[in-house]
């Protein structure tokens, strides 16, 4: 790696870096010339694809919806996904779950996303004429869960095949929605049924507590998917007929005849199963996929019917049946061949053992041949992926223009089989992960170690990865050695920084959810106990030479081994959940942050026992971070005593003399994240960045002066929700790693090291 770039050679000359203004705004803020480049630390995938939606008229044009982690356009050219939604912003994060996409059928540059994560947040319909380059917004009243149960069903939205301009909405609280004049005014459509009071279950049927649970809380479930028949009308005006199903173990699916201005039951509908999927068939047929749960968290029952809308026939079409199988499962994805109608796919849903599987009938659902039985699968694009059976297909979608082709959703990414038709001669189908620019995970902890790999990460749900190669999912997949649900803390010894620890939670058969590492995260072996015999996670620190491991476990007191774990004592003179640090130079100092006492406390004898400094500040419900491992309180790398308190509504301070006092930094304002990289060429002190606000402005931002002044780093097109956790590279001046909210790990590189980093790595 070359150590001089063009931006250190122009500090050195005196010269201002390319475009960069040469005094600081009046606000202490300067606006960034010096343009940055962003990337995605590439992992694979990682979370939850809730949709795939393929235009039927243009080949290669395809977008995917994720449950956190925004939308995506396929480009064909590159042979990867284009993220559609990172100019989306930390005000409006709530904006990054879809809930929905559609296209219209005689437009290819127009697609419209329905987004909203949580029902207590704002929603809104986005347009775009232009493939999702740009978008215009309009905020709806009707509440969103791109996050919540049934969020893979659908589609909600979509658009009349013969007149563009008018768009059908199925909300999940607030019944059924129209608009006249491309989604930019919206109307309810008072006509159809009460979706609420259809959600009681028939005479006979049983319910399951779950379906209308997530994370707690109640949730309804609503309108999950309108279809126009467009063979019914003609181009130019409104298409008469079309369906919308609900999420009712009743009466669920509903017709019009008029436009969708008046609304009749289907007959004869089957009742006891929720509409997952609702799809049309070129020759007129309507095939429906049923669950009893609206999924994912569970599906214990489910089913496939045709529908024949010309005699008002249903046929129970299911291709395995769940009450006879060992295990209960229902029915998820489901799509029928454009090319050849009486071709139609479905796949189970939450049919853990021995795994979810993928149906194909070639004559309308009479026979079946399944996919997965001795397929084969390519995990080269993410190699962590290689344990893992497909799950949670929410999604399916044959390929209009291609019929070999199937893509599947999966609670980790996408799934493309290349060979779909040959099952007919018997042969294995072969399946592709097809996940190239799509990074969907939620990073609990990020580390940049002066030594070793340049970034080790801690993320939900595939517990975390060592980033040798930034560009190329790691070789040896996740973390090797003992394996947590998620990683939610990481730390290295300051003296020694290929000593590393981490804490986690989850994973199989495990007693103790934190381990150590003595290579730089190569390898880890689990900790010799838990000092609190429960489920781990929280904060870890190690001193500065790495003899003393401090741990807070989720909601628990602080506990220090001086014997990597064979024995732990209480720290003592903090209360239960303070995250202790370790400074960075003096192996016998650690600190904490107490926010119920607003006070900074300290210890010299090997965190054996606390004290308060002398700094106080008013008491805080949280600290600077998200989850129950962050802390507002960072010691400044490779320094003694200096110490940085990012709260976050109450500003950043900074004290040089191990937290007795502190000095406020007037200019920041609103603290998201925190972290410190490389310093500035001609600079001893090391950057600072900061995700936040400052002069007004809430954005990414970098200090080169001890937090004087601050350049914003980032665009309006590269906002990425909320930025949670960051740091900056020790070894290369300028880079920032930024964790989101589901779009994964980004970097961002000044442009001109960029290009010496490229060259250098070429």
């Amino acid at each position: 790696m070359k150590t001089t770039s063009l931006l250190a050679l122009l500090i050195a000359l005196g010269l201002p870096s390319p475009g960069a203004e040469t005094a600081p705004s009046p606000a202490g803020l300067t606006p960034a010339r010096a343009p940055y480049v962003w990337r995605n630390v590439v992992m694979g995938g990682g979370g939850f694809v809730t949709g795939i939606i393929i235009h039927p008229r243009e080949a290669g044009l395809m977008y995917a919806r994720t449950d956190v982690g925004g939308a995506y356009r396929w480009d064909a050219t590159a042979q990867r996904w284009a993220p559609i939604t990172d100019w989306i912003g930390a005000a409006d994060d709530n904006l990054f779950g879809i809930e929905s996409i559609a296209v219209d059928a005689r437009d290819a540059n127009r697609v419209y996303l329905a987004a909203g994560t949580y029902g207590w947040g704002q929603a809104a319909i986005l347009r775009s004429d232009d493939r999702g380059r740009t978008f215009q917004r309009t905020d709806v009243p009707f509440k969103m869960g791109g996050n919540e149960n049934g969020r893979f069903n659908g589609e909600r939205l979509a658009v009349d095949p013969n007149l563009g301009s008018i768009l059908f909405f199925g909300s999940r609280r607030d019944g059924l929605w129209r608009s006249a004049d491309g989604a930019v005014h919206w109307s309810k459509v008072e006509t159809f049924p009460d979706v609420n009071l259809l959600s009681s279950s028939p005479e006979g049927a049983s319910t399951n507590a779950q379906a209308d649970l997530g994370f707690g809380r109640s949730q309804k479930i609503g309108i999950v998917a309108v279809v126009f028949d467009p063979s019914s009308g003609r181009p130019g005006v409104p298409t008469p007929v079309l369906f919308a199903a609900a999420s009712a173990l009743g009466t669920n699916l509903f017709c019009s005849a008029d436009a969708g201005r008046s609304w009749q039951p289907v007959t004869n509908q089957p009742i006891g199963l929720r509409p997952i999927h609702l799809m049309r068939s070129s020759d007129g047929m309507f095939y429906v996929a049923y669950g009893r749960e609206a999924g994912p968290a569970t599906m214990s029952d489910g089913a496939v019917w045709k529908f024949n809308p010309k005699d008002g026939a249903w046929t129970d079409i299911t291709p395995v049946k769940p009450k006879e199988a060992h295990q209960p499962f229902g029915y998820g994805g489901l799509s029928v061949d454009a090319r050849h109608p009486s071709t139609i796919m479905a796949a189970t849903f939450d049919h853990w053992a021995p795994r979810d599987e993928v149906f194909r009938s070639v004559d309308g659902g009479t026979t079946w041949k399944a996919l997965t039985a001795g397929a084969v699968w390519d995990h080269a694009n993410a190699p962590y992926t290689t344990p893992m059976t497909p799950h949670w297909i929410g999604d399916l979608q044959i390929n209009p223009f291609d019929s070999d082709q199937v893509l599947i959703t999966t609670g980790y990414g996408i799934w493309s089989c290349t060979n779909a038709t040959q099952v007919e001669a018997g042969q294995a189908t072969r399946w592709v992960f097809l996940d190239r620019g799509l990074e969907e995970t939620v990073p609990w902890a990020l580390l940049s170690p002066p030594e070793g790999a340049h970034l080790l990460s801690g993320v939900a749900d595939v517990d975390g990865f060592r980033h040798d190669d930034l560009n190329a999912s790691p070789a040896e997949g996740a973390f090797a050695g003992p394996r947590f649900g998620g990683t939610e803390d990481l730390a290295y010894a300051g003296k020694r920084p290929l000593i590393v620890a981490r804490t986690g939670v989850g994973g199989r058969g495990l007693h103790v959810h934190a381990a150590i590492s003595d290579d730089g995260g190569k390898s880890w072996k689990t900790l010799a106990s838990d000092p609190t015999s429960g489920r781990g996670g929280g904060g870890i620190a190690l001193s500065a030479d790495g003899n003393i491991i401090v741990w807070t476990p989720k909601r628990k007191p602080a506990y220090f081994s001086g014997d990597r774990g064979a024995s732990w004592t209480a720290c003592a003179g903090l209360a239960s959940g303070c995250r202790v640090i370790a400074d960075p130079v003096n192996p016998s100092r650690f600190y904490s942050f107490a926010p119920g006492e607003g006070k900074v406390f300290a210890s010299d004898d090997k965190a054996a026992s606390f004290a308060a400094s002398g700094a106080s500040f008013a008491p805080v419900a949280t600290g600077g971070g998200f989850g129950d491992a962050d802390g507002p309180l960072y010691a400044a790398p490779g320094l003694e005593g200096d110490l940085w308190l990012a709260l976050r509504g109450g500003g950043l301070y900074h004290s040089t003399h191990g937290g007795t006092n502190f000095a406020r930094m007037e200019r920041v304002e609103e603290i998201d994240a925190f972290g410190f990289g490389k310093a500035a060429p001609g600079r001893s002190y090391p950057a600072l960045y900061l995700a936040g606000t400052t002069g007004r402005v809430r954005a990414l931002f970098r200090s080169d002066d001890v937090g004087q002044s601050w350049t914003r780093i980032n665009d309006e097109e590269h906002q990425f929700g909320r930025i949670t956790h960051l740091t900056g590279d020790p070894r290369i001046y300028g880079r920032v790693y930024c964790a989101t909210g589901g779009r994964g790990v980004v970097y961002g590189d000044l442009a001109a090291e960029s290009r010496l980093l490229e060259h250098d790595e070429k």
